[in-house]
């Protein structure tokens, strides 16, 4: 705490001497999407400043922070960096900004975004505690991290017990699936062959749902697979075609076998979280957010909202090793705040993205929004205790990794996915969808990508 204080008089001293005499505004622009369920991404920021303020009126500094806020009304978070990215180029950029992960290494290239090693190894207060997962988030290309983590989460398979319970499973079965996972005991072609044994036994009309639009959940299962999407040392997008293929092929095989059905991309979100809700699916694949809508009364049905009610019925796991002996994987996709180096206040700001990051801040942030915390400390805050579900969830951030940080793996994606749905209809092999992503990949994306015949060469 004596470094936090001495920190903040510092700011307040170097304030008083740099025009004390001509009482102003600090305006501090902070640019983030408009999401009514997150509104912490401002707030936080705001609360810091309150603190700052406080700070800066206790040592006598006739000066006064100011937020301006925009809430962007742009449709995501790619096409929120991309107008950020605009306001920049013609020196309009906010002071502070959020950004998804795999941005930041355009904002870092670009100069837009503070370089914040140094500050983050002087000030241990607030982030010598953060996830050190999280920070791989952060970096850009050249190995240095240039945000901080704002938020995380993490992804799941959630699976219906009582359908297990239904075909004869025992309890001791039930349960122990994730710590089987865990030790890489239970494989993916163990997860089909028990969605199938569900839907032969007449427990569930569906195996296994995921989303049927481009995204990121799936991703996790690409991983399991050995899936390498960019090589490191180069920066490049890669594509590996062996590793693809056995990816591509395991949705191929649940397709055939009727545990995913074959139009499960041409679903809509709400007859897919439906059919997990009224108890018609024995998997659904997609993050922690989730649990808002499972424990709440949408979607047809009624579950218990209690923790040991919730979890009674459903179980959490991450995706498989994809052999018996390998690591399960956790796909983790956190938002980070940035600092634009080239603001004129940029120190200030620097110091109200470390205040909130606090662990008070971060929880304001995560149990309004069904986010997992940043910092082991926001674990063992009364808040988020509290909160079962982010309480259950961050145990699962320990081997979370990440999509790349590149601004062109959505396109890369968007390939990727259109693969998946035709190999999931039927129209083509896991072979041939791999050939065709190849195909458009090196059209896309010509030598900025590197098709290999594997992830090891």
């Amino acid at each position: 705490m004596t470094k936090f204080v001495s920190l903040l008089t510092s700011v307040a001293i170097s304030a008083l001497v740099a025009g004390a005499a001509h009482a102003e505004d600090i305006k501090i622009k902070i640019s983030t999407l408009a999401d009514k369920t997150a509104p912490g991404r401002i707030t936080n920021i705001e609360g810091a400043a309150k603190i700052m303020n406080e700070q800066f009126k206790s040592a006598g500094v006739d000066k006064h922070i100011v937020i301006e806020a925009n809430n962007s009304a742009v449709k995501g978070w790619d096409d929120l960096a991309l107008e950020n990215l605009k306001a920049f180029s013609v020196g309009q950029g906010p002071d502070i900004y959020t950004v998804p992960h795999e941005w930041i290494d355009q904002f870092a290239q670009d100069g837009y975004a503070m370089q914040m090693d140094e500050r983050i190894a002087a000030s241990p207060w607030v982030y010598g505690d953060i996830l050190p997962v999280l920070w791989n988030s952060a970096k850009a290309n050249d190995g240095k991290i240039y945000g901080v983590p704002q938020d995380a989460e993490i992804r799941m398979f959630f699976y219906n017990k009582d359908m297990l319970r239904k075909i004869g499973k025992d309890e001791a079965f039930i349960e122990s699936l994730p710590a089987k996972v865990e030790a890489g005991e239970f494989t993916l072609d163990d997860l089909t062959a028990l969605s199938k044994e569900v839907v032969d036994g007449k427990a569930a009309q569906y195996g296994m749902l995921h989303r049927p639009n481009v995204g990121i959940d799936y991703l996790m299962v690409f991983q399991s697979y050995g899936v390498k999407f960019m090589d490191e040392k180069t920066g490049k997008l890669v594509f590996p075609k062996a590793e693809m293929t056995k990816a591509l092929g395991w949705y191929e095989r649940n397709a055939k076998e009727g545990v995913t059905p074959i139009d499960n991309t041409a679903m809509s979100w709400e007859a897919i979280q439906g059919a997990f809700k009224q108890e018609k699916a024995f998997i659904f694949h997609q993050g922690v957010w989730a649990v808002a809508w499972q424990v709440g009364e949408k979607n047809g049905a009624t579950w218990p909202t209690d923790k040991e009610g919730y979890f009674h019925k459903i179980g959490w796991l991450p995706a498989p090793a994809a052999e018996k002996g390998g690591k399960p994987a956790n796909l983790s996709h956190p938002i980070l705040y940035a600092v634009n180096p080239k603001s004129k206040n940029a120190e200030i700001a620097a110091d109200l993205v470390a205040l909130a990051s606090l662990p008070y801040f971060n929880n304001e942030h995560a149990v309004t929004s069904y986010h997992t915390a940043i910092s082991n400390a926001q674990t063992a805050m009364p808040k988020y205790k509290e909160n079962w579900v982010l309480s259950a969830a961050s145990p699962m951030m320990a081997n979370a990794q990440f999509v790349p940080n590149h601004t062109q793996f959505g396109s890369y994606n968007k390939v990727l996915f259109n693969g998946l749905q035709a190999v999931e209809t039927g129209k083509m092999t896991a072979e041939q969808a791999v050939d065709f992503i190849a195909d458009e990949l090196e059209m896309q994306f010509g030598k900025d990508i590197e098709i290999r015949d594997s992830a090891s060469n």
